[in-house]
């Protein structure tokens, strides 16, 4: 069986969206397995910038079947909305599908996200106010609507119907706020739903089928090990699990199929939204990683929070992935910097931690333990040889490689899908 994951490493925003679509070139079978719109994965292609939320990165190939798993929340109307600005550009989006499984994210849901960021104050977990936590929160209470409840639409109405009345209930005595109209969320879907139903299909078997005939299935995750519902910095983390075991639930498959676990890592390090990071630069180098990295994000526009590489993050996210490759991105934006600093521990109350702590007070007043590499100057954008980095580059992924335990297979140097150097190929 071929079933390959890629993941992230850090805090998401590590570059899976390039990565994943130049390994789908060779893909039969491309699956996102978890999140929602709250995700955003940039894709160049010669030259033009395709901005993705929730269809997979590798939609840009017609060749590959896409599907939406049982584990993504999908909001239809960003879906519609999304395949429309890819068909504005000649796109080809008839072998993209969603799995008849996967949860509906409403419009409620989006406003009970806003409504609960804002009153949050302090305590906010800095969510993309997508939605994306209150459709995960009625999954596993279990009163969620699915993508097969718009094939029996009597069925969904019904349940619509009994929903709105808490969610308005919720709405109104809580918040205050406006709470939304039976008939008018029910000609909203009714509006959309022949659009829908096509693209609606049972997942599950199609895929057991692929991995089954030996066909290059390729799943991909959205954010990052360290938003981890489970793993990461808790509360300050996603509502689903984005690491290599959240594909087993996301899209219903057997860990043995796993063939190979691509964890995708930034030669540095970014995050969006609250939420501790030790290795957060707040002086004119964050500044300056900020700027030449383009570090804004592809969903909200905010400005990515921006430090050093976290090596201890990354090798928590090896460990808990079981990550057979790593890829590094961006490693062309430390071109020019005389000294790099990595962290490699924390030191909390005097003692040093070599592994990821759990506790949110630990991390808040963690300290980063630095090991100081030399930079280089040379611009290496358009170098496709592994050996003709500067040796100062060189030694700098090794150090990773030593401390991860990981193999490089892939370096990104640029933005463009050609951009790269690949160490060994990926797809054997």
């Amino acid at each position: 069986m071929s079933g390959y994951v890629v993941v992230g490493t850090q805090w998401g925003d590590e570059g899976k969206g390039k990565i994943v679509d130049v390994l789908s070139e060779k893909a039969d079978m491309i699956v996102r397995f978890q999140g929602g719109n709250n995700a955003g994965h940039t894709v160049v292609v010669n030259g033009t910038k395709h901005i993705l939320h929730l269809l997979p990165s590798g939609c840009l190939h017609p060749h590959a079947q896409c599907i939406i798993g049982p584990g993504v929340v999908v909001d239809p109307f960003v879906f519609l909305q999304e395949l429309q600005v890819l068909e504005k550009k000649g796109i080809d989006t008839g072998h993209i599908y969603i799995s008849e499984r996967a949860h509906i994210l409403m419009p409620y849901h989006i406003l009970i996200d806003q409504l609960q960021e804002e009153r949050a104050g302090y305590y906010k977990i800095g969510t993309t106010k997508r939605g994306i936590g209150p459709c995960y929160a009625d999954k596993y209470e279990r009163v969620g609507l699915r993508m097969h409840d718009l094939c029996h639409f009597e069925s969904f109405q019904k349940k619509l119907y009994h929903n709105l009345q808490q969610k308005n209930a919720y709405i109104e005595k809580v918040y205050g706020a406006k709470p939304f109209v039976y008939e008018q969320l029910v000609k909203n879907f009714s509006d959309i739903r022949d659009r829908l139903l096509p693209r609606i299909i049972e997942t599950t078997a199609r895929i057991h089928q692929a991995l089954k005939e030996d066909r290059f299935v390729l799943f991909e995750g959205a954010q990052a090990a360290m938003l981890d519902i489970n793993y990461g910095t808790y509360p300050y983390v996603t509502s689903s699990s984005p690491t290599a075991a959240g594909v087993c639930t996301g899209a219903g498959v057997s860990p043995q199929s796993l063939t190979r676990i691509i964890g995708v890592m930034k030669a540095y390090s970014t995050r969006v939204g609250e939420g501790p990071f030790v290795s957060e630069l707040l002086d004119e180098k964050g500044e300056y990683l900020r700027k030449k990295g383009a570090e804004f994000g592809a969903t909200t526009g905010r400005p990515r929070r921006c430090g050093w590489l976290d090596l201890l993050a990354v090798r928590h996210a090896a460990m808990i992935n079981g990550l057979t490759d790593l890829v590094v991105t961006k490693l062309d934006i430390l071109s020019g910097m005389e000294e790099i600093n990595v962290c490699i521990g924390y030191e909390i109350h005097g003692s040093i931690y070599e592994y990821m702590p759990a506790a949110l007070e630990d991390l808040q007043c963690a300290k980063p333990v630095y090991k100081v590499c030399k930079g280089w100057k040379e611009d290496i954008r358009n170098i496709t040889n592994y050996h003709e980095l500067p040796d100062n580059c060189r030694a700098y992924l090794r150090f990773i490689e030593e401390f991860t335990d990981v193999p490089i297979s892939m370096i990104s140097v640029g933005p463009d899908r050609t951009h790269n150097i690949f160490v060994k190929d990926l797809t054997k």
